[in-house]
């Protein structure tokens, strides 16, 4: 027996999930930084406006230093240690920020007088584009610009890291990019501009029910009292919903608005991405989705129905205006905002559009029953690692599926295909084909 050495294979230690390299610790110190210089603000201090743009700068590249880790590694998914970390698997670092990120939105959606000072710092940018202040002559404030703001940089920055991680799909380069496009340009720029040519905002991509109150009798008369322009986009609401989306949804399924344009979604898959394993993949959870999506679709369709009804006749006093009212604060504002961005580290990166998104739920019907989209499997070459099921954001157990050779045809499904991105057998296929040749559960 030959017991000399082999030195070409070389065992490499084992890495403590804590442990950071220096990378990482260096982007951390510049991210620090940057939230600190933004507090600094915030609370009140006499700080120059340049500090704070510093600050969001710290905050930018201390984040994608601490990315540019993916590029030291070959192309394809790593886990590791995934399941373990604190921040990626709802440890204390994972608590934190969850309970940041939800304190944020609460002050941002209802006490946005605390952020006057962080608002009055992006303003000259509001001005700049839309031609228009966020702060009133008496003093008040409006939270929306700094909130467009903060979110479209959160989907850029995090889009270049996701970019990075996936660099070996081009599927997912291309869809994230998609994200990042829509994002910059359809809502945030381009609504912005069109207040400074005196026209309506109107976020493009955003359309009813997602955008709740876009069909509203008040929004539909102010569009249509707008000139052309406001026709043209009270026309292009009403043909998005009864036009568009049924005919791309039954080619590709809804992954083109949930994973290719939405703005929710592109949030979900760049500044959620991190966090995406956290989603339940338990039966109740399942049955508490359905419960609960299908139920705000039908209290957004009752609402809607009952203004349309008051306006056209006028016998229903305030219980129109009451429901809502109801519906903004309770799903526009506590679900889709405070929670569905804020429980990111605890639940998941879809929390909103897996449990709570009317439109979301409209798709999926039509996924479900009528779409040629489907995500194949190869049963054979399975090997149960269980992958795809850790990295499905909408909690489906895309391993049950594999294993079986089935096809996975599941009004949730958003079509990210990070399922099949992470698969290392190439089971699982993103195709469209007849409805009639789906193999599907018996």
């Amino acid at each position: 027996m030959n017991t000399s050495a082999d030195h070409s294979l070389q065992l490499v230690p084992e890495v403590h999930p804590g442990t950071m390299n220096g990378r990482t610790k260096t982007g951390l110190a510049w991210v620090s930084v940057g939230i600190l210089a933004l507090l600094t603000i915030a609370l009140g201090a006499d700080t120059p406006h340049l500090i704070g743009w510093l600050g969001f700068l710290a905050i930018i590249v201390g984040t994608l230093v601490i990315s540019s880790n993916w590029l030291s590694e070959s192309p394809g998914i790593k886990n590791n240690h995934i399941m373990f970390g604190s921040a990626t698997r709802r440890g204390m670092v994972a608590w934190s920020l969850g309970i940041f990120m939800t304190g944020f939105y609460v002050v941002l959606y209802f006490e946005p007088t605390y952020l006057s000072r962080v608002i009055a710092l992006v303003d000259p940018l509001k001005i700049a584009i839309s031609g228009e202040s966020a702060i009133g002559s008496d003093g008040s404030v409006s939270q929306w610009f700094l909130y467009g703001f903060l979110y479209t940089i959160a989907v850029l920055v995090m889009g270049i890291r996701a970019i990075i991680k996936y660099r070996h799909s081009r599927y997912q380069v291309v869809r994230t990019s998609s994200v990042m496009f829509f994002q910059l340009g359809f809502a945030f720029l381009i609504p912005n501009i069109l207040l400074k040519l005196n026209q309506p905002y109107y976020e493009w991509t955003n359309i009813w029910p997602l955008r709740y109150y876009e069909l509203f009798p008040s929004e539909a008369t102010h569009l249509a009292n707008s000139g052309t322009i406001g026709m043209v986009m009270l026309t292009w609401g009403i043909a998005s919903i009864l036009i568009l989306t049924p005919v791309l949804t039954y080619f590709f399924g809804k992954r083109w608005y949930c994973s290719w344009v939405c703005g929710c979604g592109g949030l979900a898959e760049t500044l959620g991405d991190p966090f995406r394993q956290n989603s339940s993949k338990t039966l109740a959870s399942w049955k508490l989705e359905r419960w609960l999506i299908y139920s705000v679709l039908g209290l957004i369709l009752l609402t809607t129905a009952l203004l349309w009804l008051d306006h056209l006749w006028g016998f229903l006093g305030t219980t129109a205006g009451t429901f809502a009212k109801g519906y903004g604060f309770l799903i526009g504002a506590i679900f889709s905002g405070v929670i569905g961005t804020g429980f990111y580290p605890i639940f998941g990166s879809r929390v909103w559009c897996r449990f709570g998104c009317p439109m979301a739920a409209i798709l999926g019907l039509i996924q479900r029953f009528f779409s040629r989209f489907r995500i194949t499997t190869n049963g054979s070459q399975c090997i149960s690692c269980g992958n795809c099921s850790t990295y499905c954001e909408m909690g489906i157990d895309v391993r049950w599926y594999a294993q079986r050779g089935q096809d996975i045809v599941r009004a949730s499904c958003v079509g990210c295909g990070v399922c099949s991105s992470v698969c290392p057998r190439g089971v699982l296929q993103l195709e469209m084909g007849p409805k009639e040749t789906r193999k599907m559960v018996v």
